[in-house]
């Protein structure tokens, strides 16, 4: 099912619409933003400048840096009395990332979120419950208002309370899950202990964004829900949820809504735009149609790849792969780069073991030190030490051989470690202190 017409457009009508928005975007904040002057004058570029969409990598990048520098509304390109909503971004250190919607923006999100939602497989009459937390984070209030668009019923249960949630599911008869896939699995884990079987529920769609996830935890939430588990990306500095999102075609990649956002993937370390069709690095997002808080060339730090086929679906968007993680989440140890989905990828498939771990990374002297922490399921637990070591010694080798690096494992009991209601916080890099 199509939401509209524009997932569609043929590539030079797309490319069409996209120059056209680019270039009133580069304007815009060249006239009503300061600190885009100041950066498009320091490169030495001007927006009459760029005739084709190839000519934006002459342009300067955005970061987040950027965006606290101009902390709380330094980057909006529109009047404060236009602005009828303020979200901010979940970072846990300093100040928040400030991002402003007009009325305009709003409805745009709205549109986004419903054709993000109905590519997902949500349609009208489903009951879809919302985990994540509502307030200034966007992922609560964003797929609320797209999900009733597409005339979804919606719970607004928001994070936490989880025995609830189930109560919830079980007397609505909730059929899609809106929540962060760890959340996903920590609300199986209630469930069992209440006695309720996850895949006795209503439950047939989880629609999960916020946190990087792999494969693997996609088989287990499915295995445990009965589910079909779909990823869907945003971001508060571009828009929030609505960006890009799977379609029912398994394994397509998400689509992204390219006549809003045009998408650029760089190399990391120099900045230098990669073209060869699905080459991995970070993503860069330019928005075509915010009002409120365009952004231009915006670094997100998010590992992925783009595929620029045709969908059996019938949408002509580019995909962009699963995010894999973040250069901001990348560990340096003993000079070799592991990303904590690479860890994760090997413990899902180890079936002792649970779906929740903790990376802990010290520094002992000169040399940096590894070690894995994960749980044991239940039925796996035991104290029989010589079992314990040979599964110690089963999961570090198989670590060794995806991270060709050495990691010391500990397996702890089953329910031992802290479960998390939003983003899950696995990594805890001691050498930071």
């Amino acid at each position: 099912m199509i939401w509209n017409h524009e997932e569609c457009l043929p590539r030079e009508k797309l490319a069409t619409v996209q120059l056209e928005r680019l270039q009133a975007t580069l304007h815009r904040v060249y006239e009503r933003v300061p600190f885009y002057r100041r950066s498009f004058d320091e490169a030495g570029v001007h927006p009459r400048e760029l005739k084709t969409l190839a000519d934006l990598r002459r342009f300067p990048f955005t970061t987040k840096a950027d965006l606290r520098d101009n902390y709380p509304f330094g980057l909006f390109a529109v009047d404060r009395k236009e602005v009828v909503r303020l979200h901010a971004s979940s970072g846990t250190t300093g100040k928040p990332i400030v991002v402003g919607y007009t009325r305009r923006d709003l409805e745009t999100w709205t549109e986004l979120v419903a054709r993000m939602v109905t590519q997902a497989g949500v349609r009208a009459g489903d009951v879809a419950q919302i985990a994540f937390s509502y307030g200034l984070f966007t992922g609560g209030f964003g797929l609320h208002y797209g999900l009733e668009r597409v005339g979804a019923t919606v719970v607004p249960a928001g994070g936490g309370n989880s025995e609830k949630q189930i109560m919830l599911m079980q007397d609505f008869g909730t059929t899609a899950l809106v929540s962060t896939p760890s959340y996903a699995l920590y609300l199986a884990e209630v469930a069992e202990a209440m006695g309720v079987d996850p895949r006795s529920l209503t439950v047939r769609l989880g629609l999960f964004g916020g946190e990087p996830w792999t494969e693997e935890m996609r088989a287990e939430i499915e295995r445990r829900w009965n589910m079909r588990a779909t990823d869907n990306y945003g971001l508060s500095e571009v828009m929030g949820p609505g960006v890009a999102g799977e379609c029912e075609v398994r394994g397509a990649g998400q689509h992204i809504s390219e006549d809003h956002f045009l998408v650029e993937v760089i190399d990391p370390e120099s900045g230098e735009v990669l073209e060869e069709p699905g080459a991995k690095g970070e993503l860069v997002f330019t928005s075509l149609t915010k009002e409120a808080f365009p952004v231009v060339r915006y670094r997100t730090r998010d590992i992925s790849s783009l595929v620029h086929e045709p969908c059996a679906c019938g949408r002509t968007t580019v995909r962009m792969a699963k995010v894999t993680g973040r250069t901001d989440d990348m560990l340096i140890i003993r000079g070799v780069n592991v990303f904590p989905s690479q860890i994760e990828s090997v413990l899902i498939q180890i079936p002792e073991l649970g779906p929740h771990y903790q990376i802990i990374v010290d520094r002992k002297g000169y040399l940096d030190e590894l070690e894995v922490v994960v749980e044991l399921l239940p039925d796996c637990f035991t104290d029989e030490y010589a079992k314990l070591e040979e599964l110690e010694k089963k999961v570090a080798h198989r670590l060794q051989g995806v991270l060709s690096l050495n990691a010391k494992v500990t397996l702890a009991s089953p329910n031992s470690l802290e479960r998390f209601q939003g983003k899950a916080k696995r990594v805890i890099d001691r050498r930071k202190g």
